[in-house]
């Protein structure tokens, strides 16, 4: 018998469940089907001792004190700021370079042979810009910024691999969550705090999980779990259309599909990631983990993502059609007795990891305000004095 029943053992599960177990000494059943905890964040050794992320490159990043300071304690830090170049074809030369992105002021520079200064660079970018009355797609983001050249350098092949939709039929949050900088900073992220978990992210959730009121069950589905054990709550993280058994048809995800390599050498890229906007090129980045985690090892490791159609949900797709069949499911989440639905597949939202975190401290607020502890071993035992055992 449990208080509660978390389904999925990454953030946003993990980050719950050890704030019930911890705070309201409840009792807490976490399942994951995968075979292991950590979502899609889950990094191990892989056959030559290498430690890479299964599900591709993860690096944390926060602006939120609260949130960084809730994981230290699970985790020691290495402080990391990552970096990208984008592979493209100079528009002036025509040969291959990698350039920082986003793209910056160096990018320019590098690309069309110039020594522009941060002010010209405002005006170069002012030149080029495209006319747009109102910002409503991907596209339309990106010409009313840098003009067209750019965005077909950029952005137009590297987003219709990832979406399989052109940018002009996506919403413009999808590439308005890329800057474009008129300065020289070639960090990926600009967070306050960037830093990756020194021991590695299966580490931090093993310690957030390790908890005596936490039992975990790897490889588990929903449906065994209900027939095993008995539970009072549930807190769901998996997609919010699977919960309710697609009632209203399957909400459209972006999955993606990862090769890991193995090299015979130290280092492979000259940075974590290298992007490779050009439509021709089936995948789109390359990401070395040495960079993200500071291992020093004679071999390395690296991961190539092809975008796919089928396979696990990674990326809610942003169009209005989806928005209003997701809106069904909310409402059916929102009348539901004793469920909780957090996380980016049950919420269909693009949420960076901090932002779950966020989202699940935030949830356990208003758990705490709603729901009594009271703990499943004394609700058992006041049923047994009523009995008289």
């Amino acid at each position: 018998m449990f208080d509660w029943l978390v389904v999925g053992a990454g953030f946003a599960g993990s980050v719950l469940a050890e704030r019930l177990a911890a705070s309201r000494g409840d009792r807490v059943l976490v399942i994951d089907k995968r075979d292991h905890i950590g979502g899609n964040a889950y990094d191990h050794l892989d056959d030559a001792g290498v430690m890479i992320h299964r599900y591709g490159p993860h690096i944390f990043h926060t602006n939120s004190e609260a949130v960084f300071a809730h994981l230290s304690r699970f985790t020691a830090w290495r402080p990391y700021e990552h970096r990208v170049l984008a592979e493209v074809v100079s528009p002036t030369t025509g040969e291959t370079v990698q350039v920082p992105m986003p793209i910056n002021l160096d990018t320019i520079n590098r690309l069309y042979g110039l020594d522009l200064t941060e002010d010209q660079l405002e005006s170069w970018f002012a030149e080029r810009a495209e006319q747009v009355d109102q910002v409503r797609s991907s596209e339309d983001v990106v010409v009313g910024k840098v003009g067209r050249e750019l965005y077909e350098l950029f952005f137009r092949g590297y987003t219709r691999k990832q979406w399989a939709l052109d940018p002009s039929e996506l919403d413009k949050s999808v590439t308005a969550r890329v800057p474009t900088r008129t300065n020289r900073d070639d960090r990926y992220f600009t967070d306050r705090f960037q830093a990756m978990p020194r021991d590695g992210y299966t580490a931090m959730f093993s310690r957030m999980l390790d908890h005596p009121n936490i039992t975990v069950r790897t490889g588990m589905e929903f449906a065994e779990a209900r027939r095993r054990f008995s539970f009072r709550r549930v807190i769901w993280t998996g997609p919010v259309d699977e919960y309710f058994g697609h009632r209203h048809g399957r909400l459209p995800y972006r999955s993606l599909r990862f090769r890991h390599e193995t090299l015979d050498h130290e280092k492979a890229l000259p940075t974590g990631t290298v992007n490779h906007p050009a439509e021709a090129t089936p995948y789109t980045r390359v990401s070395e983990y040495k960079y993200l985690t500071g291992q020093v090892h004679p071999k390395t490791s690296v991961t190539y993502e092809f975008p796919a159609a089928e396979g696990d949900p990674y990326y809610p797709i942003p169009r209005p059609e989806n928005q209003a069949l997701y809106k069904k499911y909310e409402a059916l989440a929102d009348a539901e007795r004793d469920t909780w639905f957090v996380g980016r597949l049950a919420t269909y939202r693009y949420y960076n990891m901090d932002q779950v975190v966020g989202q699940a401290l935030a949830t356990f607020e208003r758990i705490q305000k709603v729901v009594p502890p009271m703990a499943v071993n004394d609700e058992v035992a006041a049923g047994r004095v009523a009995a008289g055992d």
